[in-house]
């Protein structure tokens, strides 16, 4: 029998009862209170996976350019050059909902150092943002403190933010989601892993010191919300971007003088993950003296200096001979630095404290937690054709951009400074941002992409189009596709239909990135957002990275000239089922049941990219704009929008399915007219669909549409900007 003490303790760290016997079944006595938060936090869903893991390994990883592949800080991929690019997206929704500037800012925190652990100088920040209704009571609270946080943290470490993604819905007001993705890039042969090396080596601690901020953390973002989470502030971390730039130069000063072992980012569960990962990597163990520990508080106990998240720290395994010198460094960047233990040929993690032997564990027991196969079922919906209501072509134009979700986002990008290095080439808001790498005319193109209306109607198609349209933006600038990471957002696995979304979701993945060969190389898995038994829609996020070798032949949604001819290329059906279109005309949460969504021919996908990278190449297209939310009509629009330019119509169809069908594997190419024949030939000789649909113009702002409605460009421009005034 447990007494009460032991009880309330367990429930603190998030363990189960069971969780507590199987602790003592293994170590065959009873669990110390630090051994439990130990496994409270290893055995999270944050830190083991223990409901993804099996689905997880189904993903496609690996191709002859991936350098490393999941199971590190981030994953790493050979551009040529000598080059390598390093990239990751994780969650930091739990801690965003409930303090959103410091969830964000050390979100962005974490995950950039996840980045130079690998040895690579971050380049980039991306973001992606969903928050609930604009209506609901707290959206502008959390949307201001999210945003801000962002911002301030990338700034302050003069780390640019490129791109992102933000959606308002009512399904996200209890659980928003904050999803941070940062790029680095390094030399492919000084790339740093998370490993012990041979027993001996010594164990440092570098950076800020511990202090009680971000407590178990790991635990509360495996678990629902209810109406107790308000009073779980404490668990969020405070961050300190200035300490991260320093910490980031230290770390990439010292990774230049063959000292360093392997390191690791003291994330979720702090010096509890980063010593039992690092250690067992290497199937070696780990001894820590606690009281070497740099404090921010000297009362805190072995358990809370374990847990604590403090942010802007890391765990360094330095050759012994080298510690004198990796010291001298971290002391001239004025950053704690503390050798607190050394590895060990024992499997085991030894923690001492006050003198006193705390914890001493088989890593085996902490890293090997049991892997569930939940039962799941698979939704379907059942597809109903429906009758729209009348509208002129012109009232569903308004109608669509009055949606908050297909608005301008400029009053978040101009908090970010995007252009802070100078090598980002790209403005916000287009396609996917480019950065240069600095090698000839070598950079990269990235993107995130995710249509949780999509996602939430089948998320097994959801899954392939999310996956699709990463790989239409990174064409669409003339970037070679590379590799991708994802960010896959759920509600708790423990119930049949959610585990359901997630496995269609997986297995939607599986086919979209081995077709289109874009191997999955990192990321990350947030279960349980969900409050009071109401969860979010299924949000895999999905991050791209793609090569272009010479930036000068670029093209961008905006970089056509007036009177450039457009084209659509690629054919349209009419899809109008689940699209922006049906949603301006019904309420959504009653409708998708009833609703389809549009399916990706990976196979039009690869034929389509190829004739769209070889007009680029030839420089025989000025602009070029993948077609998606809201279909032709408003993707024409959006073109006009990007460079405040007008359209004369020839040929436009009338037919709402036609201008508002949501089919996919389609982009709109400019032409300048001395190239027209040149492209005509080349989609002919392809046999690619493709129309004209008319001509820019600087000349007339008014739109005239076939059935003779008309709207000003300036109009759509204002409506576009109306829920600004709700944040």
């Amino acid at each position: 029998m447990l007494d009460k003490s032991l009880i309330s303790y367990i429930k603190q760290i998030g363990l189960s009862h069971q969780d507590y016997l199987d602790c003592r079944d293994l170590l065959r006595r009873k669990p110390k209170k630090t051994e439990l938060a130990l496994f409270s936090a290893m055995w999270s869903e944050h830190c083991s996976y223990k409901s993804s893991k099996f689905w997880l390994k189904k993903l496609p990883h690996s191709a002859k350019y991936v350098i490393q592949g999941p199971g590190e800080n981030a994953g790493v991929i050979d551009i040529g050059g000598n080059n390598a690019i390093v990239f990751k997206i994780e969650s930091h929704n739990h801690p965003s909902y409930i303090e959103p500037y410091q969830g964000a800012a050390t979100g962005v925190g974490g995950i950039m150092r996840d980045i130079f652990t690998m040895g690579a100088r971050p380049i980039a920040n991306l973001n992606c943002l969903r928050f609930g209704s604009l209506n609901h009571k707290r959206t502008k609270h959390l949307f201001n403190g999210v945003v801000s946080g962002v911002g301030d943290y990338g700034n302050c470490t003069g780390i640019p933010t490129v791109a992102g993604e933000c959606s308002f819905d009512k399904r996200y007001n209890n659980n928003i989601l904050v999803n941070a993705m940062t790029i680095g890039i390094a030399k492919k042969n000084k790339i740093f892993y998370a490993k012990a090396g041979r027993s001996g080596n010594k164990v440092v601690y570098v950076g800020s010191k511990t202090g009680r901020d971000g407590i178990h953390g790991a635990s509360m973002s495996s678990e629902s919300f209810s109406k107790e989470s308000e009073s779980l502030k404490p668990t969020v971390q405070v961050g300190d971007p200035f300490t991260e730039k320093l910490l980031m130069e230290a770390c990439l000063e010292l990774m230049k003088l063959d000292a360093i072992i392997g390191l690791q980012d003291m994330g979720a569960a702090g010096l509890t993950s980063s010593s039992v990962e690092i250690a067992a990597s290497s199937k070696l163990g780990i001894k820590i003296n606690l009281d070497k520990v740099p404090l921010r508080d000297g009362n805190m106990t072995a358990d809370e200096i374990m847990l604590s998240e403090s942010q802007e720290r890391m765990l360094m395994i330095i050759k012994p001979n080298k510690l004198n010198i990796a010291k001298k460094i971290f002391q001239k960047w004025n950053l704690s630095f503390s050798s607190i233990g050394e590895i060990i040929q024992e499997s085991n993690i030894k923690i001492i404290s006050k003198k006193k032997i705390v914890a001493d564990i088989p890593l085996d027991y902490l890293t090997n937690a049991k892997v569930f196969r939940r039962p799941f079922t698979v939704k379907k919906n059942f597809f109903k054709q429906k009758t729209y209501p009348k509208r002129t072509i012109a009232e569903v134009v308004k109608k669509i951009f009055y949606d908050s979700s297909l608005s301008t986002r400029e009053i978040i990008w101009n908090q970010y400074d995007h252009m802070i290095t100078r090598n980002v080439l790209s403005a916000m808001g287009g396609n996917a941002s480019i950065i240069k790498t600095n090698f000839k005319y070598q950079a990269i193109a990235t993107t995130t992409d995710c249509n949780i209306y999509y996602c939430e109607i089948d998320p097994y198609l959801g899954a392939i189009q999310a996956i699709a349209e990463s790989y239409r933006n990174l064409i669409s600038v003339g970037a070679k596709p590379l590799a991708i990471t994802n960010c896959l957002n759920f509600g708790n696995p423990e119930k049949k239909q959610i585990m359901g979304q997630f496995v269609q979701t997986i297995r939607g993945m599986q086919v979209a990135s081995k077709k289109l060969s874009l191997p999955i190389i990192s990321g990350n898995v947030s279960f349980y957002n969900e409050t009071n038994d109401k969860s979010i829609p299924p949000t895999p996020q999905i991050g791209a990275v793609g090569v272009i070798n010479d930036y000068r032949k670029t093209v961008s949604i905006s970089s056509f000239s007036n009177e450039d001819i457009l084209y659509v290329i690629g054919e349209t059906g009419g899809h109008l089922s689940s699209s922006a279109y049906e949603r301006a005309m019904f309420d959504f949460e009653k409708t998708k049941i009833y609703s389809a969504i549009p399916k990706t021919n990976l196979d039009d996908e690869i034929k389509i990219s190829k004739i769209i990278l070889h007009l680029i190449k030839k420089s025989l297209i000025t602009a070029c704009h993948d077609v998606s939310d809201g279909g032709l009509l408003v993707s024409i629009l959006e073109m006009c929008l990007a460079k405040n330019i007008g359209f004369n119509f020839l040929n436009l169809p009338k037919k709402h399915k036609i201008l508002f069908g949501e089919d996919q594997s389609r982009y709109l190419i400019a032409v300048n007219k001395s190239d027209q024949d040149s492209v005509e030939k080349a989609l002919i000789d392809s046999n690619i669909y493709f129309r004209s649909y008319g001509t820019f113009t600087n000349k007339n702002h008014v739109l005239n549409f076939p059935d003779k409605s008309s709207i000003k460009l300036e109009y759509i421009k204002s409506a576009r900007k109306l829920w600004e005034s709700k944040v």
